[in-house]
């Protein structure tokens, strides 16, 4: 298939990559690039998320052990003032700016202020505190649908600002562009080292799986999960079924982060992906057999699709030496039986009611 990998090719695990206890790739025998202490303090803006906690799972496992967090209730991203005063205080060396509003194709076209919004103000007020306190280096994390409805596939680096957004996210789009943009010009003008990073579609641990909201794939599986909970013969998928989507799991992209956060300098943004896409068709059957096997697909062609295409160019990463490691097929089984178990979870704490104390 050109341009991509078939589904089948999708669903083996990637080729083996030899990596160093810190997560960068080995070379020759020896690690190279910037070294991290292990004590380093980092921040990881967004840690609750899909992506943040993702990270923090990579930066614990590989050792390091000063990492800087704050929830929304202790620290509003879009608030300048608070921001400015929680860097003076922390002073991080390192940040993953990985916090966001993000959602699917509904949130997105209904709540388009609420995200251009909150995506603005929050690079905004990270990366101008991180300026103003001398952070080492920020890594910022952008979204694949900054790039054009119509962008040539596989869409490379080269292709922002080539052509007219998808309607349905542009808001989010804008707001991601303009973090890209912002990065650069603090490089350009300060020489600040904020470098940016633009990942496909992900998918994996804490993401959201509320069918009212979710993106594709976990929305995919709560609804097949609570058909066959429910003993429903069949569910209705939004769309034709027809567009093709690249799918990365989180943990995959936290290496990558890493990687990047280690081996990357250039005011250009670089793309993170598999390099491997499917039709949401293929991505619905596929989460059926894993999830609810008989379950009957039903789509709803009156519902939008969104881009018709939309897989990354990853040629610039894979020359630096870092490809994706998890297959789909292996990932998704890996996110369902999380998901399960925290399904069950909540089921079980809502039974046994409240402490008594």
């Amino acid at each position: 298939m050109e341009g991509g990998v078939s589904l089948r090719q999708s669903m083996l695990r990637y080729g083996p990559t030899a990596r160093c206890g810190d997560g960068s790739i080995s070379h020759a025998g020896g690690c190279m690039g910037e070294q991290i202490a292990s004590d380093a303090r980092i921040y990881v803006a967004g840690h609750r998320g899909l992506v943040g906690s993702g990270i923090v799972r990579c930066l614990r496992r590989v050792g390091f052990t000063n990492l800087l967090t704050a929830t929304r209730q202790e620290l509003d991203l879009r608030d300048q003032a608070a921001v400015n005063a929680w860097f003076e205080t922390r002073r991080p060396e390192y940040v993953f700016l990985v916090a966001g509003t993000v959602g699917g194709i509904l949130p997105n076209s209904t709540r388009p202020a609420e995200f251009l919004y909150d995506n603005l103000m929050i690079h905004g007020t990270v990366v101008h505190a991180a300026h103003r306190t001398h952070v080492r280096k920020l890594l910022y994390l952008g979204s694949s649908c900054i790039y054009p409805r119509a962008c040539p596939q596989p869409m490379k680096e080269e292709h922002l600002l080539a052509g007219p957004l998808e309607p349905t996210n542009e808001a989010y789009a804008l707001a991601k562009i303009s973090g890209i943009k912002l990065c650069t010009s603090y490089l350009r003008q300060y020489g600040d080292n904020f470098i940016s990073a633009m990942p496909t579609n992900l998918y994996g641990p804490n993401d959201n799986f509320d069918p009212r909201d979710a993106h594709v794939l976990p929305a995919l599986i709560r609804r097949s999960h609570d058909a066959k909970l429910a003993g429903a013969r069949s569910i209705v998928i939004w769309g034709t079924g027809t567009p093709r989507r690249e799918f990365m799991h989180v943990d995959d992209l936290a290496d990558a982060c890493l990687f990047l956060m280690r081996h990357y300098e250039s005011e250009e943004h670089i793309n993170v992906g598999t390099g491997i896409d499917l039709t949401i068709r293929e991505l619905a059957e596929l989460v059926r057999d894993v999830v609810a096997p008989g379950i009957k697909l039903v789509f709803d062609p009156s519902k939008p699709d969104g881009m018709p295409r939309k897989l990354l160019d990853v040629n610039r990463l894979t020359a630096l030496g870092w490809t994706a490691k998890i297959g789909l097929e292996e990932g998704l089984r890996s996110t369902y039986k999380w998901f399960a178990d925290q399904y069950e979870a909540a089921i079980d704490a809502r039974h046994a009611g409240p402490a008594v104390g």
